[in-house]
């Protein structure tokens, strides 16, 4: 099973990735982060349907994310 690990400090909240996500796993979150962004959480019931395709990982601007095959 794959898994993806978003840095939310980093993040600045493009919303690049949710939107790439085939499988809906990447969401808006309601949490800020230090620098008072919204960023983005993983979806928890949606999680285990990640494939590992890095599409997330691949379209952030700010190597934000990490995915583990």
């Amino acid at each position: 099973m794959a898994r993806i690990k978003i840095d939310k400090e980093k993040c600045k909240g493009c919303m690049l990735c949710v939107n790439v996500c085939p499988k809906g796993i990447i969401a808006m979150s309601v949490k800020l982060n230090k620098k008072g962004v919204h960023t983005v959480g993983l979806n928890r019931a949606a999680r285990e349907k990640c494939t590992g395709c890095a599409f997330c990982a691949i379209i952030c601007p700010d190597v934000c994310i990490e995915v583990y095959r």
